[in-house]
């Protein structure tokens, strides 16, 4: 395993998500897949689903962070963090399990380069959920080649 702290910027308290064998993603934005995308053979005719931002609501006033509450459905999760992998270097997200408890759920997925965005699509069940600005969605780990 790598220093992971070297190939990811935007954290939100390091402290709180670094752990032994990697690093809690925090949400910083959540659109909602609104038309569906299309991909073809050859990636000629690559359409992009569209989006729409989905808007966070305080439960109290006096809170610091607001939530998004999701209905079941389809979601691109743009998380705070950004990634760059050196060359040898792979990632990988997947969902924590607070994540899957709470009725949502991601595919975990692998990247041989770095993204700013970092993003993933979650899948909400059809009782919906609810998720706090900057809660700890994903982990993600980082290695060598080889490892």
């Amino acid at each position: 395993m790598t220093q992971i702290g070297e190939a990811v910027a935007g954290l939100v308290h390091e402290p709180t998500q670094s752990r032994d064998h990697g690093l809690d993603l925090t949400v910083a934005a959540i659109e909602e897949v609104t038309v569906p995308g299309r991909v073809d053979f050859g990636g000629g005719e690559l359409d992009p689903a569209e989006t729409e931002p989905v808007e966070t609501q305080l439960r109290d006033p006096d809170d610091d962070y607001a939530w998004w509450t999701l209905d079941q459905g389809a979601y691109v999760v743009r998380y705070n963090e950004s990634l760059t992998l050196r060359s040898g270097q792979r990632a990988e997200i997947s969902p924590l399990e607070r994540t899957l408890l709470a009725g949502a759920h991601h595919a975990t997925f692998g990247l041989n380069e770095g993204r700013d965005p970092l993003e993933t699509l979650i899948v909400v069940s059809r009782l919906g959920c609810r998720l706090k600005e900057n809660c700890r969605l994903s982990r993600l780990t980082v290695r060598e080649v080889g490892d």
